[in-house]
């Protein structure tokens, strides 16, 4: 059945297009974008009333508990909050257990996710055996078998000859390696940020040049390498300074952020309120800003959830036992639109790197409105007011920083391949 949705403003950061329009879609694809007023027929009509009609949400750093850990996160819970919050592509993370490094791991994963019928589930592969630093992994059966990149997540691969070896080996398929940069002689057993707040309450922290220390190690390895190369989870100012000369040298280098640095600094952990308790820690507000303008100046390419489901148990503990990371599949849209309404970024801007920016950096057809291109959409009012209710997430898991934070931005409906997969 051909699906036309008409009354549309159409926000489509691949083309610069924000203005009225429509979008025929047959068979899972879109076929037709009319852009101003001219009608367009299909068999089913939707008639958007005015609303934001953008590419689906693309987030590249989603964790699951599945397989391994399924009290925290199920993938189909993970879908059933990404179709709820507009994302219709997660990239899931190799920190399972066992971890996916290898290609009957990635199928699993990629079957898991088609099964359930909600959106587009893709994974990405362990840069080393078990994640553990020391061995390289089956990088080029993952490539293979579809692992849309590498990366050892939220460990470090200290040992420069093998982060080398794994660099060298991946330039052979061109495939992407991502790390976050932490030195982890200067981060183990952090918590926080080092400066005046963290010594106040007595937090163990590290400063923040770990971050830039680890990065210039990593972009010297490219340089030797030519490998393409993402940057995880930048979050100091320095570290942006890095990278922009890394590019200015002609480095195949991007870089992705999560939302939450983007609307949280390390004040909010206040009297140690550990749903704020985040891997990278929160920064200074002067780090905040610097992550902003990136955003605002193109330098940063994705901008992720960072979901990373923890139970209550996990959670509610002291600040330095508690788990870190916070689901954020839900609020992702709303938080982003933070940008817009309370920084002033044009929307086509704000959605760039969630939608076209890491399509492009992960060789996907989707994250755009164009012929050709999978119907995957959100329809969406960036002025709807939302007050966010952790308890009332689709996540198995509610840790939500954003929890009674009042937002803007409701997903109205979300579209996979044509077909409804979230409608209010």
């Amino acid at each position: 059945m051909s699906l036309a949705i008409v009354n549309a403003r159409l926000l489509d950061p691949a083309s610069d297009y924000d203005g009225p329009g429509a979008v025929l879609v047959e068979d899972g694809v879109i076929t037709l974008v009319e852009h101003g007023g001219a009608p367009i027929r299909g068999e089913q009509i939707i008639d958007a009333g005015g609303l934001c009609l953008a590419p689906g949400l693309i987030d590249i750093r989603v964790r699951t508990g599945e397989p391994g850990s399924e009290p925290k996160e199920t993938l189909k819970s993970a879908s059933l909050a990404s179709a709820a919050g507009g994302v219709t592509t997660i990239v899931v993370q190799p920190d399972t257990d066992p971890a996916v490094d290898d290609p009957a791991m990635v199928d699993f994963i990629q079957r898991r996710g088609a099964a359930l019928g909600l959106v587009n589930v893709r994974a990405a592969g362990a840069a080393t055996k078990g994640r553990g630093g020391s061995r390289m992994a089956e990088i080029g059966l993952m490539h293979e078998a579809g692992a849309l990149y590498f990366t050892d997540g939220d460990n470090v691969i200290a040992d420069s000859r093998v982060l080398s070896r794994v660099m060298s080996y991946a330039t052979a398929f061109n495939a992407l390696i991502a790390c976050r940069p932490a030195d982890p002689w200067l981060s183990e057993g952090a918590v926080a940020t080092s400066g005046e707040l963290a010594t106040r309450l007595g937090l163990p922290s590290a400063p923040a040049i770990a971050e830039r220390l680890q990065l210039e190690r990593d972009l010297a390895l490219v340089e030797q390498t030519g490998v393409r190369f993402l940057v995880d989870q930048i979050s100091t100012e320095a570290a942006l300074e890095v990278l922009a000369r890394a590019r200015a040298r002609g480095l195949e280098v991007a870089a992705s952020v999560s939302i939450n640095h983007l609307c949280f600094n390390e004040v909010d952990i206040g009297d140690y309120r550990t749903f704020y308790r985040l891997d990278p820690p929160l920064r200074p507000e002067s780090d905040r800003q610097a992550l902003i303008e990136a955003v605002r100046d193109g330098l940063i390419e994705a901008i992720t959830s960072a979901h990373a489901p923890a139970p209550a148990e996990d959670k509610r503990r002291p600040f330095a036992e508690a788990a870190p990371g916070a689901v954020g599949l839900e609020t992702l849209l709303p938080a982003a639109l933070t940008l817009h309404h309370e920084e002033g970024i044009d929307l086509l801007d704000v959605l760039r790197p969630l939608t076209e920016g890491p399509a492009s950096l992960l060789g996907l057809e989707a994250g755009r409105l164009a012929p050709g291109a999978p119907a995957d959409l959100v329809l969406f009012d960036p002025g709807a007011p939302v007050i966010v209710d952790a308890d009332a997430l689709r996540s198995k898991s509610k840790n939500s920083p954003f929890d009674g934070r009042r937002l803007q931005g409701r997903v109205a409906r979300t579209v996979v391949a044509g077909r409804t997969v979230h409608a209010l």
